[in-house]
């Protein structure tokens, strides 16, 4: 965790030091170009392995009754045996998280009131449920925010999401509700692995990195938004520069954009490689997209080899001589061997 955090900081620090310094082209134009490129090269590497694997075998994650005799009612969303079944269970599945709305937690209960000893007890546990739908909308809402700085006009969709984010008027400039709420919900994803001890156990460096590199992108916009702040007509002539490969000076531009735009650049270039590819690996996973229908669909697997299979009597033609030594009963007996000359 400490290392995580500490590779963080430092990129940071290097970032800060390196616009202070003057290296404004460095961290503002070469580092997103390359980027981006890694990050697209990266997704696109990964997407044609996964679409490359076989699937051995159908193993669709359940949820509910199978299709069967036509008087027991079917899960029709939770065990969908159609195309169409599995389209819908993915639309719930990817916009609201079902799998992950049935999460449940277990605890012993040392001293049970019932038998007078420990106990293992489960209950429904929808806070991770809750946070992971908050940070996941309020990221998706911040980055379609962000197009105000890639395209003039500002398309209408764009000015109506800022608006809707943005209605609560509280100060100049007015606050955005979810860069509030993205906050609150990395700090809470963030906590969860640090003081929960079983998930800290089994808690690596790659499960921390992202988590504190998003908590270093929100809370360096939201300082730049809100307290070191930076000249946006600036921000958006640099940016939009670079966009259209003509950049344009950075100079009055505050070091605390550049640090933001390295925190991103890395996120761009950890994502093909982490833990994060789960945004495009679920349309691969062939535990969410095949249907539930062994019963009427044989699953040919992909790895099994042609074989060439023998008969009984093909297998006795070829081992005779070896089976008649060996005593084993034939159905032919051998042919006598001629004496030789």
């Amino acid at each position: 965790m400490f290392l995580s955090l500490l590779l963080v900081l430092l990129i940071g620090a290097v970032a800060w030091a390196g616009a202070s310094c003057g290296l404004t082209a460095l961290f503002g134009v070469v580092l997103p170009y390359g980027a981006v490129l890694i990050f697209i090269c990266g997704l696109v590497w990964r997407m044609v392995y996964w679409a490359k694997s076989p699937v051995p075998f159908a193993i669709p994650t359940t949820g509910g009754q199978e299709r069967s005799l036509d008087f027991i009612k079917q899960e029709k969303w939770d065990c969908p045996n159609t195309k169409f079944g599995v389209f819908v269970r993915m639309l719930l599945e990817v916009c609201l998280f079902r799998s992950l709305f049935r999460n449940t937690a277990a605890c012993i209960h040392e001293n049970d009131p019932v038998n007078g000893g420990p106990r293992l007890v489960y209950y429904s546990s929808k806070w991770l449920w809750c946070f992971a739908l908050i940070f996941h909308y309020c990221f998706l809402f911040v980055f379609l925010r962000h197009f105000r700085f890639f395209m003039e006009p500002v398309p209408a969709c764009v000015s109506f999401l800022e608006a809707v984010d943005g209605f609560m008027q509280i100060g100049a400039p007015r606050f955005f509700i979810t860069g509030g709420l993205l906050l609150v919900a990395v700090l809470f994803l963030l906590c969860r692995r640090i003081f929960n001890e079983r998930l800290r156990y089994l808690s690596l460096m790659n499960d921390y990195f992202p988590l504190f590199l998003i908590l270093g992108i929100v809370c360096s916009g939201l300082c730049m938004r809100y307290f070191d702040k930076c000249e946006i007509a600036l921000v958006k002539m640099f940016i939009m520069g670079v966009t259209h490969f003509s950049p344009v000076s950075a100079e009055g531009i505050n070091a605390m954009f550049f640090v933001h735009l390295t925190f991103v650049c890395a996120l761009l270039i950890y994502f093909p490689f982490s833990k994060l590819t789960h945004m495009l690996g679920v349309f691969f996973s062939p535990t969410r997209n095949l249907p539930n229908n062994t019963r009427a669909v044989r699953h040919v697997n992909p790895w099994n080899p042609p074989k060439q299979f023998l008969t009984y009597a093909e297998y006795e033609d070829l081992y005779r001589d070896a089976m008649a030594e060996a005593g084993l009963p034939l159905e032919k007996q051998p042919e006598p061997k001629k004496a030789a000359e």
